[in-house]
């Protein structure tokens, strides 16, 4: 159980908020004791607003909340790390992060790990990615194969639309394809940051 020091610093200490797939920092607030309660109880960042005086969930007007995966305490025990899976952009300018980084222009694939993610908790009628699950895991994985191959025959060419068409088809899958056996592209990179040692 996390027992920060919040003596230390007058009852509040700091909170970096941290995306779980990217690993990109999106913000900071403040929490007290309630406000760490809260988060912890509802799954959802809330802080202690120190210009309105009371507890903030952040997503409560706008719905872009910040759904917790793991807290975690620095050495001092007085300074959070949480981890989330955030429900829109972080910031209330629209860009992901409160640094300035533009919407929607990441590098990473925790944008469409997210959305596959919430298809396969909260499936959506019409949905391309539920279809695939509703066909069970050898499908899933039959078109894995199947677009590898297409990725392999436009290599062939020179077709630059083409070739980078085949491999968004193929990472798409893919990713639906590691959701799909309950598994999250971090466990994959775990294993090859082991393999690189």
């Amino acid at each position: 159980m996390l027992q920060p020091d919040f003596e230390k610093s007058n009852g509040l200490i700091p909170a970096i908020i941290q995306d779980f797939y990217s690993q990109k920092v999106l913000m900071l607030g403040y929490m007290n004791e309630e406000s760490l309660e809260k988060t912890r109880t509802e799954e959802k960042v809330t802080f202690y607003s120190r210009s309105k005086q009371r507890l903030w969930t952040k997503g409560e007007t706008s719905g872009n909340f910040l759904m917790v995966k793991k807290i975690e305490l620095d050495c001092d025990k007085d300074t959070l790390l949480i981890s989330v899976v955030p429900e829109g952009p972080a910031c209330h300018k629209g860009t992901d992060t409160c640094f300035g980084n533009k919407a929607n222009k990441s590098t990473d694939l925790g944008f469409l790990e997210r959305t596959i993610q919430e298809r396969k908790v909260n499936p959506k009628p019409g949905s391309y990615t539920n279809d695939l699950f509703n066909k069970g895991i050898n499908k899933v994985a039959q078109k894995v194969g199947e677009e590898a191959v297409e990725l392999v025959i436009e290599a062939k060419d020179n077709n630059e639309k083409l070739f980078l068409n085949e491999a968004s088809d193929l990472m798409y899958h893919y990713l639906v394809l590691l959701a799909a056996k309950g598994y999250e592209l971090n466990d994959v990179i775990s294993v090859l940051r082991e393999r690189h040692k």
